[in-house]
């Protein structure tokens, strides 16, 4: 199937590139709005030829191939004043560039109002890269999921904003734990957490809310050269781009109300706080209640998020934002298989558990609350240089009762109830200063950013010990099953004679990097990064022993790219290869033996990637399409030796992981008012070289090997039905190995497909949406090394107010 895929993308370009070889002539240009912004999604027609293309979010247009002659070009847009220049094309390019009458906030108000075509397409990114770039001369994948579709969808969370994106699939919900509660995804076979707000640190032990978000950046691959290593995994990272003040005063309100006794509201409020404009504000805002489908849960959330952007001067802005988040949730149900026996259960099925229970009580929370602040100061040294200093602070706390189920015994009829205090609180600072610049040398344009970051961590903890609260049968109704609420789990802690957890550790990273994207050609373009990164992990204090403890270490990484694009037909197709480097630092352990060193190097994780980037027929095909090979060294495993006739475990560093597969994104408009949004990726991982009872095997936090995604939307463009609309859609996933060992044996989770629809409609100031999850109702989990059911069949129906 790959090879036929393959094949038929290389005809495809060939057949292209013989097209561009004719002699045509062409027009092109940039469009921007009153205040100099660039106008995307703006409809651009030769009048009378029926010819249309729209304009992408650098503000650019192209009609190539055209016959000598002259043409009348055509800007318009509902509620934008037409404007129109003529124009004579003979063999070459002809430039027709356009300014509007109205500025940027009133641009996306028209925008709001009339909906562009291909409006979900990936056009260009400036936090990829951390310069500007468009996809098709970026040599990095990655997927951006934008506000309007989340609307379109009625996203509520952002597991389900993920679902349109390849390659990505939810592996664990948020737990809310110390240091690690946010939810887990797997990319490319590894996983990750969302860790990034505006290309800065962000942290958070909870959910996230959507309401803030303009967009999504999935950036896949190991992306340690731009990223570092303490934020990012080697499957890759995602960027939360949050939303920016506007000149026009706006505002929206959003109720949604539908299963589960779901409560959201929401707001939207923009607009200038000066009659200069210079200084503008923002505010996003969102009250979250849900209860869960089992007989007892529920996650309740409270999102704010002010902005305000000051335009100091033409050359400088300021822009602060900030979100404060508090959260108040039970656990959801995760059980966790035994680790230590072969398993009996093999599947879900096979456990014969009623899913219906939760084995939890609603009295039984843990508060997630959690602040971010980041800034960004930009200005504009000269026309070919930009400083942009940005700094992020970040808060997050874990405090109440955690509760989990794990079978212990030798049966999968009895449930141990695990239960703790979390009492722990996590902070980061992060300092980033980027010189961005675009300039020619020798006649050759580089495009460079030159960057050094810097990233303190704190936690300090007080946690109590994790014990036993009972044990509970799966089968029938234990006569125990309601005894777990808050009072008696507080009682058998204050009990309890295991130590706690108390302490506290911090870690500093200083790093430096630079990138140039270098011209060799109009159409052939070479990237060239470099990092160099140095750790520093301050020796922990345990306060039960009043002791800092031996794990303090110094560690340097260097962290390489490259990447080579050539544009096959400028600005429509793009062959690209890429190498791409990650790395993970690595602890010092103690040996049992003096000779044998417990000093290690960072893990390094080395991408080889190749594919083809397509942006055709006047933008309303949008495709991505790549394979990719992550070679993972220098992992530790355990080995054992023998002295004087004694059996010793040491730790060894030869350990390799390889994680390979093929990934593609489409993004269509092949009429006005329809839009297609579709993924496929197939991933094989394995151990190469690893501990015994894995080598070999596919590791349980890869996820399903095959996901799958599509979602087909269509608008009515005029008449009395405009404004309404209908999506359909949903997800694919193959079998999922949760756990995988010689000594447990594997257990899997079924394939599943999982339909969802929406209805919604646009008319005046008002927007009603209706939408359907889980269609049929499917049955289905997810897991990693342990087993959570998904939601069954609900609606949520939403109706906002902009005024």
């Amino acid at each position: 199937m790959l090879k036929t895929i393959f094949t038929i993308v290389i005809c495809f370009c060939f057949s292209w590139t013989a097209l561009a070889q004719q002699p045509a002539g062409s027009i092109e240009g940039r469009i921007i709005t009153a205040d100099g912004e660039a106008a995307s999604g703006v409809t651009v027609r030769l009048k009378g030829k029926g010819l249309e293309t729209y304009t992408d979010d650098a503000g650019r247009y192209h009609f190539l191939r055209l016959r000598a002659g002259t043409y009348v070009v055509r800007v318009s847009a509902i509620g934008l004043k037409a404007t129109e220049q003529t124009v004579s094309v003979t063999a070459g390019a002809v430039q027709a560039d356009f300014s509007l009458s109205e500025n940027l906030s009133q641009l996306e108000d028209i925008h709001i109002r009339g909906e562009r075509a291909n409006k979900f397409a990936v056009k260009s990114s400036e936090g990829v890269a951390r310069m500007p770039l468009t996809n098709l001369e970026n040599p990095q994948v990655y997927t951006s999921i934008s506000k309007d579709l989340m609307k379109e969808q009625v996203v509520v969370n952002l597991s389900d904003a993920l679902k349109n994106s390849s390659g990505i699939d939810k592996l664990w919900s948020s737990t809310g734990r110390a240091g690690d509660g946010a939810a887990f995804y797997q990319l490319r076979g590894f996983t990750i957490q969302p860790s990034m707000v505006n290309g800065i640190a962000s942290l958070t032990n909870g959910d996230i809310d959507p309401v803030n978000i303009e967009k999504i950046e999935v950036i896949k691959g190991p992306s340690g050269t731009l990223f570092g290593g303490a934020l990012t995994n080697f499957g890759g990272l995602l960027n939360l781009v949050t939303k920016r003040p506007q000149e026009q005063a706006f505002g929206e309100l959003g109720y949604t109300t539908g299963s589960f006794r779901t409560n959201r509201l929401t707001a939207d409020l923009t607009g200038p706080i000066n009659q200069k404009k210079t200084l503008l504000a923002r505010v996003n805002a969102a009250y979250h209640n849900q209860e869960s489908f089992q007989d007892a849960g529920f996650r309740k959330t409270l999102t704010l998020s002010p902005a305000i952007e000051y335009r100091i001067s033409e050359r400088t802005r300021l822009n602060l934002y900030a979100e404060f988040y508090q959260a108040e949730a039970t656990n959801p149900l995760m059980v966790f298989l035994n680790r230590s026996r072969a398993l009996i259960a093999r599947s879900p099925e096979a456990l014969n558990m009623d899913f219906s229970k939760s084995y939890t009580n609603n009295d039984i929370t843990v508060k997630t609350p959690s602040t971010n602040l980041n800034g960004v100061l930009t200005h504009r040294l000269s026309e070919q240089w930009r400083s942009q200093t940005s700094f992020s602070q970040s808060y997050r706390k874990s405090d109440g009762l955690y509760q989990y189920v794990m079978f212990i015994g030798p049966t999968d009829a009895e449930l141990s109830r695990y239960v703790a205090y979390l009492n722990a609180a996590s902070s980061a600072f992060n300092l980033q200063q980027n010189f961005t610049g675009d300039f020619k040398i020798g006649g050759l344009r580089n495009r460079v950013v030159i960057g050094v970051d810097y990233l303190a961590q704190r936690t300090v903890n007080a946690n109590s010990p994790y014990i036993v609260f009972d044990k509970v049968s799966t089968l029938g109704n234990p006569a125990n099953y309601a005894s777990m609420n808050r009072q008696a789990i507080e009682s058998r802690l204050a009990a309890s004679t295991a130590a706690p957890t108390k302490g506290r550790n911090s870690n500093y990273v200083y790093s430096a990097y630079v990138s140039d994207v270098l011209n060799l050609s109009e159409t052939l373009m070479a990237m060239l990064s470099l990092r160099v990164d140095r750790f520093d992990n301050k020796p922990s204090f345990d306060q039960v022993s009043g002791n800092s403890l031996p794990n303090g270490y110094l560690q340097t990484a260097f962290s390489p790219k490259f990447g080579l694009v050539y544009q096959v037909l400028k600005d429509r197709v793009s062959l690209f290869g890429n190498y791409m480097n990650g790395f993970k630092n690595v602890a010092p352990v103690v040996q049992p033996v003096p000779d044998v060193s417990g000093i290690f190097k960072p893990q390094q994780a080395n991408q080889v990637e190749g594919g083809v980037k397509l942006d055709l027929l006047n933008g309303r095909l949008g495709m991505t399409a790549s394979y990719y090979d992550i070679r993972v060294d220098n992992m530790t495993r355990s080995e054992q030796i023998v002295r004087n006739g004694t059996p010793l475990n040491i730790t060894v560093q030869d350990g390799a992981q390889k994680s390979s597969g093929f990934e593609i994104d489409l993004q269509v408009n092949p009429i006005s008012g329809l839009n297609i949004v579709a993924g496929y990726s197939h991933n094989n991982s394995k151990m190469t070289r690893s501990a015994a009872n894995v080598e070999g095997l596919r590791p349980v936090s890869a996820g399903p090997a095959d996901l799958a995604n599509v979602w087909i939307s269509y608008q009515v463009q005029g008449g009395p039905l405009e404004g309404l609309g209908a999506g359909l859609g949903g997800n694919y996933a193959g079998k999922n190995l949760i756990t995988n060992n010689t000594v447990t044996g594997a257990f899997t989770i079924p394939a599943y497909t999982v339909a969802n629809a929406t209805l919604f409609y646009n008319f005046g100031k008002y927007r009603l949406g209706v939408k359907a999850d889980n269609l049929t109702n499917e049955r289905y989990f997810k897991g990693w090394t342990t087993i959570e059911p998904q939601l069954p069949r609900s609606v949520l129906a939403n109706l906002s107010l902009r005024f």
